[in-house]
């Protein structure tokens, strides 16, 4: 993503399972809210999935993010302290017009802006890193890993491995298209009230891998599974940090997935 220093992830649980509810929420999302944030001069781009029932059965989760039922993350254009105040000012205007996130049975396990790390295009994308994000995706294979010591030398050797041993690996899986990689930046300030979880990890503590598929998103994501696991059990068990979620995500189409 060129001149995108900064990401931002929401994590949205709804309480109750019905139909309705759901169709409620997407349609508010993709109707009104994604618009509003996608025409703001600073939002380069911004997406949502789904975790559906079938992408939930085929994935692992700490509790605070079992219940996930859909990903939203949007990119910041530089400066990005302009573009992220309009933004959140956008978000205390929709308040005022009675066209907020405040939605009745809708929980936020995650609200957070994370640092761009690093971005990866495989040889079958045709394109480059930064252009797939805005690349037309089935769905994404989604990893987010706790280090209790953001700044040591097994969290930096567990980068070291991710960036020149796993990535590579991963993109040579068919229906794999690409990846990013994310570093914690900080929570977002509940100003609103919206986050349902504690928000106490420090800057660098929390790292997304986001792979962008064009393979069918449970099978592919089987593949990814099976290429992670046989990857780490060379790894020494320090290295390692605490998966949060690990999870394929579907795309969803407007009214189509509602």
């Amino acid at each position: 993503m060129k001149d995108c220093s900064l990401a931002f992830f929401s994590f949205v649980a709804l309480d109750n399972p019905e139909p309705h509810l759901h169709r409620r929420y997407n349609e508010w999302h993709q109707l009104d809210h994604r618009p509003e944030n996608l025409a703001l001069p600073g939002v380069a781009w911004g997406d949502r999935w789904a975790r559906t029932a079938e992408c939930r059965a085929d994935s692992t989760a700490e509790p605070e993010q079992a219940d996930a039922d859909y990903i939203a993350m949007y990119w910041f254009r530089n400066p990005v302290a302009d573009a992220v105040r309009e933004w959140e000012q956008l978000g205390v205007d929709s308040f005022e017009w009675g066209r907020g996130p405040m939605i009745p049975g809708v929980r936020r396990t995650l609200l957070a802006f994370f640092r761009p790390v690093k971005g990866y295009a495989a040889a079958s994308s045709l394109v480059s890193p930064a252009v797939i994000p805005y690349r037309p995706n089935r769905g994404l294979h989604l990893t987010v890993t706790r280090f209790a010591d953001p700044l040591g030398t097994d969290t930096h050797e567990n980068h070291r491995w991710e960036d020149r041993v796993l990535i590579p690996e991963l993109l040579n899986l068919p229906g794999v298209a690409g990846a990013w990689t994310f570093s914690l930046d900080r929570h977002q300030d509940d100003g609103l009230g919206l986050r349902r979880v504690d928000a106490t990890d420090t800057r660098g503590a929390l790292r997304v891998r986001v792979l962008y598929l064009d393979g069918e998103p449970i099978a592919t994501s089987r593949l990814v599974r099976d290429c992670v696991a046989a990857a780490e059990t060379l790894l020494p068990a320090s290295i390692l940090g605490q998966t949060v979620i690990s999870t394929p995500l579907r795309t969803i189409i407007p009214w189509q997935d509602w």
